[in-house]
């Protein structure tokens, strides 16, 4: 197994976080930052001397945005990037998670007072999950569906779709639900995001489908043609009441380290609605949806996982098959048809 440290180039314009970071960076045993850079131009002359196995990126940078440079970055020599985004630009940071950025870090987090380093787990373990990303180069949509010409093939809205993602789940996501018709039956859907930034996906994901996409609310109804967004920060639960379906927010403590936990809402899923219920489990780092897809499986619900080839981070999908908790393991561009076309 190589010793090897993970390679990491900090571009940031403010000389005070890219000081920080490498700091953060270089106390760790497995990791070392090889380059800063005030701005893309500078960190694109420090490529050419020496490869990065993963970027942190700024979005607001003078000269080039982190937007721009991002998306010519996946277009050309695609590597794990870590958006490192304050609030103002969170909606910025969704869609640089579309071009293929693997996770998003909030730079409120980054404190430079005296011994105060909240956050600092947070980023270094992103950075080793970024490291065992597989990123592919940017390009359209391999899904081909049609959503106005497979209307008819939905079963019954009886049933819901509850779906759990993690590393690379924004662009899977994404991907899913551009492909779904307005009739699809409602979704609930746990995509590990800070709290800010949930919002702003479900807004961003509102306006590629033709399905409704909002960030779910306490107490509110699940219906066809519907997608809820779990909030960040939050744990969210399904509850049936007679043929009505309702989520539930719950502020409980994090489960297998997070906050929405995939699992919180399977196992509500398998509880409340047991058969009438489709369990989607996508790429993503760790064991979290496991657990709680196998439950779904044994109260009768069919079960998918995403596959490992097209899996960013092939975690939680994989943890789930060796639990036996998946009907089908498909391909990305397979789960929408699926979808479409279960009775």
């Amino acid at each position: 197994m190589s010793n090897a440290k993970i390679k990491v180039l900090v571009i940031d314009d403010a000389a005070l976080v890219r000081k920080t970071l490498r700091e953060w960076i270089n106390a760790q045993e497995d990791m070392e930052v090889i380059g800063v850079a005030a701005d893309p131009y500078i960190a694109v002359d420090k490529m050419r001397v020496q490869k990065p196995d993963v970027i942190t990126l700024d979005i607001e940078m003078p000269r080039m945005d982190g937007l721009t440079f991002l998306r010519k970055l996946m277009e050309q020599h695609p590597i794990p990037v870590i958006i490192v985004s304050s609030l103002t630009s969170a909606a910025v940071a969704v869609k640089a998670m579309e071009y293929g950025a693997v996770d998003v870090f909030l730079k409120d987090n980054i404190r430079v007072v005296s011994n105060d380093h909240s956050g600092y787990d947070s980023l270094v373990s992103r950075i080793r999950v970024a490291h065992q990303a597989r990123i592919k180069r940017l390009k359209p949509s391999a899904i081909q569906i049609n959503p106005v010409h497979e209307l008819n093939k939905i079963g019954t809205s009886d049933k819901i779709i509850v779906l759990g993602a993690s590393t690379g789940g924004t662009t899977a996501i994404h991907n899913i639900l551009s492909a779904l018709p307005i009739d699809t039956p409602g979704m609930v859907i746990v995509q590990h995001m800070p709290r800010e930034f949930t919002k702003h996906f479900a807004a961003r994901l509102n306006e590629l489908s033709v399905l409704t996409v909002k960030e779910a609310e306490d107490g509110e109804r699940v219906l066809p043609g519907k997608v809820l967004i779990c909030p960040g920060g939050i744990h969210v639960k399904v509850l049936r009441h007679g043929a009505t379906t309702v989520v539930k927010l719950w502020d409980g403590e994090p489960v297998n380290l997070h906050k929405p936990s995939v699992d919180v809402l399977f196992d509500s899923a398998a509880d409340q609605l047991g058969k009438n219920c489709i369990g989607v489990l996508l790429t993503g780092m760790g064991k979290d949806g496991a657990q709680g897809l196998l439950a779904m499986k044994k109260k009768g619900a069919f079960t998918i996982a995403q596959d490992e080839a097209t899996s960013v981070v092939y975690g939680m999908p994989k943890e789930a098959a060796k639990l036996n908790a998946v009907d089908k393991i498909l391909p990305l561009e397979n789960i929408p048809n699926e979808l479409v076309t279960l009775d």
